[in-house]
């Protein structure tokens, strides 16, 4: 049953008594007093389908306190025993001085209960319908794109230790996998397997011993009738035994696979979290956090977030998908790709989006011969040489010049192949192109460019403060709905500082 919030003030209200003591300019002040127009009651009515039972914590005082731990970084516990001690959460939730809150389980309940929703990020949308009354975007038509990298909430691990857990796991969840004799380690102990392991024979003698009895026990369940959870938990134990390791040199040994698998699955705990390199020194193991922001502002006008190896590029696309046409789209050349600027040109959006460098050696760019040196005729099917010599494109999309590169004057600076040059027309050749010229030729849109995409680096800035940039939650959906309640937190405290009121009818910035 869903809980009502109570109009009358109590004899010990926060807001009556102390509520001075809070600045109207803050996002506590902001909330005590528009909390009910901001979150309704009627906004949750669907997460209760009952009217029967004991009543919930109002809806306005959950969203309230959701809101706040998501700007302040604080987990469960620390927010209560924030709305419990802090005045300022007090005040703004509407309580009792002498009011004790409610259990931590409870936010987990309420978080639950969106994920399950058909709206689950309706907190972020009721502030985006502020932002939108307000008119702080009309006739701003830049949004800009970029992406951050977030730390997952568990350990990763190895591959020993990720065969150990699932076995474990399967054999306590499904009785079939129970009675299978196996002989790898023991696994009703959580501690890793012991062994010598700066000798290889032993590593790989372990990790026979393990993936057979995988293997076992796949071979137990097969044919099985299984539950969802039962299943899951199968799949994963599958998937971890094959990710990692190759046929040892006699047959029914392994050893761990030299390289990285694509996609590899880092942890059991998190299935879903990934391993990913920011750059050649720099990784995350984790989520990836996208967002859309408004340049001049800094609001953030979508968000979404994906495991840590998901493009940013067709992600990115869709946060814009809703932008009217005629939407300068700046990013940088992560969102560069072919397939990126075909769904911008499909959208009417204007690409202002910093190209990949072409030249094999950037150091010795002058010196080269570039992609662009190269004359395409997209209609006849032909590429022409800086040395004007013409090959045909193949169905397949190449155009092979190699006896015709022999004796080239400028074939040092064009080639290193031994068999000649090789060019390769892509699908969206024809767009990749169009946006490097306008690269390099316009020099007001890239001087557009540097004026108004640093704001996003700031918002990321404000993404991650707090604590924000290691997740909180295990899977997607749950660190999704965290990033979109993160993300209205700071949309609310932003529009604040440009002078958010509302005069009885609609919402205004007092500044505009």
């Amino acid at each position: 049953m869903q809980g009502q919030s109570d109009p009358d003030r109590e004899l010990l209200d926060a807001q009556a008594l102390v509520g001075h003591l809070v600045p109207p300019d803050t996002l506590h002040g902001f909330l005590a007093e528009h909390r009910l127009r901001l979150f309704p009651g009627e906004m949750f009515a669907d997460l209760f389908g009952s009217g029967r039972g004991r009543p919930s914590v109002p809806a306005d005082v959950i969203a309230t306190v959701l809101v706040l731990q998501a700007l302040e970084g604080l987990s469960d516990r620390d927010a209560l025993r924030a709305l419990i001690t802090d005045l300022r959460w007090k005040v703004a939730a509407g309580l009792a001085l002498d009011d004790e809150g409610f259990h931590p389980t409870v936010l987990t309940l309420w978080r639950n209960k969106l994920r399950a929703s058909e709206n689950p990020e309706r907190v972020f949308d009721a502030v985006r319908e502020v932002v939108a009354e307000t008119g702080v975007l009309a006739g701003k038509a830049r949004r800009a794109l970029d992406s951050t990298l977030l730390d997952d909430a568990v350990a990763t691990q190895d591959t020993v230790t990720q065969l150990c857990s699932m076995i474990r796991r399967v054999r306590k969840a499904i009785s079939a996998a129970a009675a299978v004799m196996l002989e790898g380690d023991d696994y009703d102990s959580a501690a890793k397997p012991a062994c010598a392991w700066d000798d290889p024979d032993a590593r790989n003698e372990l990790v026979s011993r393990l993936v057979n009895d995988a293997l076992r026990v796949l071979g137990a369940v097969d044919g099985v009738d299984l539950d969802d959870t039962q299943t899951q938990l199968v799949g994963l134990l599958a998937l971890v035994a094959g990710q990692d390791v190759e046929p040892g040199e006699t047959e029914g040994t392994w050893r761990i696979e030299r390289g990285v698998a694509k996609h590899r699955v880092i942890s059991t705990v998190d299935p879903e979290s990934r391993h990913m390199h920011k750059s050649r020194s720099f990784y995350r193991d984790g989520y990836k956090a996208h967002v859309a922001v408004e340049p001049d502002t800094g609001i953030i006008t979508n968000c979404d977030l994906t495991p840590a190896n998901k493009g940013d590029g067709p992600t990115g696309m869709a946060l814009v998908a809703d932008e009217p046409a005629g939407t300068e789209i700046l990013a940088d050349s992560a969102y560069g790709s072919g397939e990126s600027l075909a769904a911008i040109d499909a959208a009417g959006h204007t690409p202002v989006i910093k190209p990949w460098p072409l030249h094999r050696n950037p150091n010795l760019a002058d010196d080269q011969l570039g992609r662009d040196d190269f004359a395409i005729d997209y209609q006849a099917r032909t590429v022409t040489c800086p040395n004007g010599v013409t090959t045909h494109i193949t169905v397949a999309g190449t155009a092979t010049f190699g006896a015709k590169c022999r004796g080239c004057p400028v074939r040092q600076r064009c080639t290193s192949a031994i068999d000649g040059k090789t060019f390769t027309v892509t699908e969206h050749d024809q767009l990749l192109a169009a946006n490097r010229a306008r690269w390099r030729s316009n020099d007001d849109l890239v001087a557009g460019y540097r004026q108004h995409r640093p704001m996003v680096e700031r918002t990321i800035a404000w993404l991650v403060t707090n604590n924000a940039r290691r997740v909180r939650f295990i899977g997607v959906e749950a660190n999704r709905l965290g990033l979109s309640l993160r993300a209205a937190a700071l949309n609310l405290r932003r529009l604040i500082n440009l002078g958010l009121k509302h005069n009885g009818q609609t919402w205004a910035l007092s500044t505009a």
